[in-house]
């Protein structure tokens, strides 16, 4: 039932039919690049700044780095249904990127306040929050469904150009003013302030005739997990997050397990942005082709590869190489693929609620497996903190792979 609403309603755009990406992805996909090179510039310096700049223990991060990933929770649903219900999706998305912009200018304000940081950090993720199911919901909306994959593979290729741009800006900028870190937040606010121009100037809505307020309600929103099909994704999404250890700790770990210099962490991300770049859009095409559940396990498999890198099982340029690689493949493998298996199980009145929904379950994944993976890295080392990790996602992708079958 769900798939052949999902194939109704406002859907039509030029080139559509042909195949080709549709416009408005490609205008998504420029704000998200423009965005992401501020955002990444942030996360680059962040966990530098906080455990060597203010001497944040592992758990402190943990617990900061848990907040600053699922904060969005609180607002992910609440959003996805207002833009659903007044279908205004640009208008919902656009309030996000804002809030995100300003809160860029408030980490200069924050002065190395761990409470003034965490509030400003709980800001630009409530933007994040609002802004990304409207966003991903306006790229189903605007593709075919038979190529969804390759839509998102597109316009996640475009944001991992920011995420490439990003963590370099910062770099180059710490290098010329150092320890310049206002400088880099404030570079960073400029960019968040592009993003919301172009979105207000290029982007265009997708909307459809108003649906009956009861179709579009929080409960209806809910309702959606009595789906089988969406229920099961959001269950093994939710339980392989929870496994997962986040960004920030993945590259502490690098730069703890190779000594590498303050000044060059902030580059350590182009090493997965590079990879996710070069394989996002072929990785979207063998989704839409072999199956989207199979890609999106096979990035938790290239994840554990990581994970065996930094348990000990290599040192020196092939850890590095090797583990961001994996890094970059997971990401390729999962982010927009994710996405792209569950658009056709939702109705299209709905689709923005019920991504978000999906969204706010990795939300509090993720919040929970940082505040985990800092508690074990501080109470047990960091060696016992990495091998407890692999052992749990070896787990979780294999009971995935054998009863987490997610029908197309």
């Amino acid at each position: 039932m769900y798939i052949a609403s999902a194939r109704s309603g406002p859907s039509e755009v030029d080139g559509k039919r042909q195949g080709r990406v549709a416009g408005n992805v490609l205008a998504l996909g420029a704000v998200s690049l423009v965005t992401d090179i501020s955002s990444e510039m942030v996360t680059a310096v962040l966990p530098l700044y906080l455990v060597l700049g203010l001497g944040f223990s592992p758990l402190q991060f943990g617990v900061l780095d848990g907040l600053y990933s699922g904060v969005t929770a609180l607002v992910r649903v609440f959003g996805g249904n207002l833009a659903d219900r007044g279908q205004r999706r640009k208008l919902v998305a656009g309030v996000g990127y804002g809030i995100s912009a300003a809160a860029k200018l408030g980490l200069v304000a924050a002065a190395g306040s761990a409470t003034a940081l965490g509030l400003v950090l709980a800001a630009d993720r409530t933007g994040k929050g609002l802004r990304t199911a409207p966003r991903d919901a306006l790229i189903s909306l605007s593709s075919n469904p038979d190529t969804l994959g390759r839509a998102f593979g597109v316009h996640r290729a475009m944001d991992t150009v920011g995420a490439f741009l990003g963590p370099l800006a910062a770099f180059l900028l710490l290098w010329m003013v150092a320890g310049g870190y206002d400088t880099v937040f404030f570079v960073s606010s400029c960019f968040a302030v592009l993003g919301v121009v172009l979105l207000g100037l290029f982007v265009t809505d997708q909307r459809g005739p108003m649906p009956p307020s009861k179709a579009v309600s929080l409960r209806s929103a809910f309702g959606l997990l009595r789906d089988k099909g969406f229920r099961r994704i959001c269950g093994w999404a939710v339980l392989l997050g929870l496994v997962t250890v986040g960004d920030a700790f993945v590259y502490l770990l690098l730069q703890r397990r190779l000594d590498i210099a303050p000044e060059y962490f902030a580059i350590l991300p182009l090493g997965t942005a590079g990879v996710y770049l070069l394989l996002a859009v072929p990785m979207g095409r063998l989704a839409d082709r072999f199956g989207r559940w199979r890609v999106f396990l096979a990035g938790h498999a290239s994840l554990l590869v990581a994970y065996v890198l930094l348990v000990g099982a290599a040192d020196g340029v092939l850890l590095l190489v090797t583990s961001l690689a994996a890094h970059g493949i997971f990401y390729a493998c999962t982010d927009g693929v994710l996405m792209a298996a569950a658009g056709p199980l939702l109705p299209a009145e709905l689709k923005t609620s019920g991504m978000a929904l999906l969204q706010t379950g990795q939300a509090l994944a993720k919040l929970f497996s940082s505040v985990l993976f800092g508690a074990a890295w501080t109470l047990w080392g960091m060696g016992t903190a990495v091998t407890l990790a692999l052992v749990a996602l070896a787990a979780a992708t294999l009971a995935a792979g054998l009863f987490g079958r997610i029908s197309r």
